[in-house]
């Protein structure tokens, strides 16, 4: 099935540009995703959580794996630190969902 353009109306983010950092993580397991909004990460690799999307798509977050950024399954990360317990509930842009 195709990919929709826009994964989610609404996203969480720790500030009003969500560019600080929510949480980070380390993947439990290799991730290559279909396309090119996603980010591939390789088990054990550290994984920098920059917002996360709600509503239809409450499955992915968005971050950064080195200089990558993209989205992922958050089932495939395992927190081991929050930067912020700030969460603000925004809309998303169109622009949130072009290649990088």
């Amino acid at each position: 099935p195709e990919l929709s353009r826009r994964f989610a109306e609404r996203k969480r983010c720790a500030d009003p540009e969500c560019s600080m950092l929510m949480c980070r993580g380390k993947a439990m397991r290799d991730f290559k995703g279909p396309d090119c909004r996603f980010v591939n990460f390789k088990k054990g690799e550290a994984v920098y959580v920059y917002y996360k999307l709600i509503g239809k798509s409450t499955e992915l977050w968005a971050g950064s794996v080195g200089s990558d950024f993209g989205y992922f399954p958050k089932d495939l990360l395992e927190i081991n630190h929050n930067y912020s317990n700030e969460e603000l509930e925004l809309p998303t842009d169109e622009t949130d969902f072009v290649c990088f």
